[in-house]
């Protein structure tokens, strides 16, 4: 993807970094695959509040994306690349020869006119959906599967892709993108390839009301409050406020908080930190 560095007309440009899109093909979606989505504001059924620092915001439909791909040994073509407002991956229009459109998650390469199919004995080629076990070692995968069946759950955000390692009897071994090498079945659906808008980490807002488009309010700072509204608040002139936690005391920074014995612990062979997990 390529980006876009703005020139210092105002404050909120001089230090933007923005997306140039040049990958987007349209910006006019699909309308049949469009849904209605509400903004809550942070209400909740009651109309409370029950989340700080959310409201406003541009509106926007959701895309029906089809994270499945359960439409099997069908050709499509890429009809166009499109931006999707609810994720920072770009998404791809398929039409397939019986005339019905979906959007997948766009991988990173993938053309308009090329096609794409899924199925158990497919090639793995970029955008393609096909079950782990009939992929080469070393495949760069997205949109995993963690049941058969289920729909792809891993590794679908800009940039991000897992390695099939290895493959053993029931399970394949994933690398995945912060470094974990787990297994899931491998008898689940992947697609082949990198996730599109790889570059989206390195983009910059530039200013406040960047985020007040994506509907984000300002937030305080606990060593803002007063002693009791945070644990961190009160003190004398500027205080550090103590070790950083949450506004329920839960410390925010070296508590582990991933559950004892949690059923995926089986799974996984070794953590991102790089420590192994004794079976």
């Amino acid at each position: 993807m390529a980006l876009k560095k703005y020139k210092p007309m105002t404050a909120g440009t001089r230090w933007r970094i923005g997306n140039a899109y040049a990958e987007i093909t349209t910006n006019k979606p699909e309308k049949s695959l469009l849904e209605p989505i509400s903004s809550t504001g942070g209400r909740n059924a009651q109309g409370r509040r029950a989340m700080r620092y959310i409201g406003g915001g541009n509106k926007k439909h959701y895309r029906i994306i089809d994270f499945k791909r359960n439409k099997r040994d069908i050709t499509a073509k890429v009809v166009s690349i499109e931006y999707d407002p609810n994720r920072t991956a770009f998404i791809a229009l398929l039409e397939y020869t019986d005339g019905e459109k979906r959007y997948i998650i766009a991988p990173q390469g993938l053309q308009v006119g090329a096609a794409v199919v899924a199925g158990d004995a497919v090639a793995p080629e970029i955008g393609n959906a096909l079950m782990m076990k009939n992929m080469p070692l070393g495949t760069m995968i997205h949109n995993i599967e963690l049941q058969p069946g289920q729909g792809g759950k891993m590794a679908r955000s800009a940039g991000s892709s897992a390695q099939l390692a290895n493959k053993e009897e029931k399970y394949a071994v994933l690398k995945m993108p912060s470094g974990e090498l787990r297994k899931v079945l491998i008898n689940c659906y992947a697609t082949v390839g990198v996730v599109s808008n790889g570059d989206h980490n390195l983009e910059t807002a530039g200013k406040a009301g960047v985020n007040r488009w994506k509907g984000i309010r300002p937030r305080t700072r606990g060593v803002a409050m007063n002693p009791v509204d945070h644990p961190m608040g009160g003190g004398e002139g500027r205080a550090s406020g103590g070790h950083p936690r949450s506004r329920t005391g839960k410390y925010a920074k070296g508590e582990k908080t991933r559950t004892r014995g949690k059923g995926s612990d089986k799974m996984i062979i070794q953590r991102r930190n790089g420590k192994k997990l004794s079976k």
